[in-house]
């Protein structure tokens, strides 16, 4: 396994995150390795296995950025987004805390071993709520995934899909009262930002969140296909994803696609009749 102690802490012991005093069906016993510490603020950074470099590096930064500054990172110790969040942390110089869907024993995924080993040599930990012998079962990581919301004072989801795990997480963090956020970008995310999750491209966007402001209304440059798609509306009169798609020689899912994140980071307005038109 890791290097470091290993202990069983329950409910109403001393030890145990008072973050879980505050939700309902979310007070496991945990077993623990390493020093389960509880920072303020700590923000649970989420998202896909498969996520792209730029996800991953903002990932990484927003991470870097909580901890350089004090506050704690908690994700599930997965590859991809979770895997960069844990790294950000350690460059920042604070603690963080990896949340297994196995038992301590059963270190998942095998490759993040090492990295799990520098989390705790660092002064974080890992938490599980299953006991040794614990194998890597789907059923575990749902669970799992309520119990990174709940040690959070806010979950930032940076890259998912329609089906990704992380979108349980940001339930969770809905149910429990938790700050929730999303980067601009992915299917999955951009369904959080519709339902009213905030927004954010840059750390300065995420203190905004944790201070319980808004984010301010900064938006990404334009590049590309989204630049192109921007310059296809039109400030008053409506255009809908099958016009943009037509002049631009496009899909009409990749037109949708781009619509929704221009309307996601400020660049345009949707509107009656599922159009848009476009910003300032």
């Amino acid at each position: 396994m890791t290097s470091g102690w290993t202990q069983r802490i329950a409910p109403g012991e001393d030890g145990y995150p008072r973050r879980l005093g505050d939700v309902r069906g979310v007070q496991p016993t945990l077993h623990v390795a390493g020093t389960l510490r509880e920072s303020s603020p700590t923000v649970a950074i989420v998202g896909s296995r498969a996520a792209a470099s730029d996800a991953m590096a903002m990932a990484g930064r927003l991470a870097r950025h909580v901890a350089a500054r004090g506050g704690g990172v908690v994700s599930g110790g997965a590859l991809g987004i979770d895997t960069a969040a844990h790294q950000g942390a350690l460059a920042g110089g604070g603690p963080t805390t990896v949340v297994l869907g196995t038992g301590l024993d059963v270190l998942y995924p095998e490759r993040n071993a090492p990295l799990f080993a520098a989390v705790v040599a660092a002064g974080g930990a890992l938490v599980s709520m299953f006991p040794p012998g614990s194998g890597p079962r789907a059923g575990h990581f749902v669970r799992r995934n309520a119990l990174v919301a709940a040690l959070a004072d806010a979950v930032v989801v940076v890259a998912a899909t329609g089906t990704s795990g992380s979108l349980h997480t940001a339930g969770h963090a809905r149910r429990f009262g938790r700050a929730l956020a999303a980067v601009p970008g992915t299917a999955g995310t951009r369904a959080l930002l519709s339902a009213g999750a905030a927004a954010v491209t840059s750390p300065d966007d995420l203190d905004r969140v944790l201070a319980g402001a808004p984010p301010a209304t900064v938006r990404p440059p334009l590049a590309g296909e989204h630049a192109r798609a921007h310059a296809a509306l039109d400030p008053r009169l409506p255009r809908d994803a099958g016009d943009v798609a037509d002049q631009l020689g496009l899909s009409l899912a990749r037109a949708m696609s781009l619509l929704s994140d221009l309307e996601a980071t400020g660049w345009a307005f949707a509107v009656p009749g599922s159009a848009y038109v476009r910003a300032p």
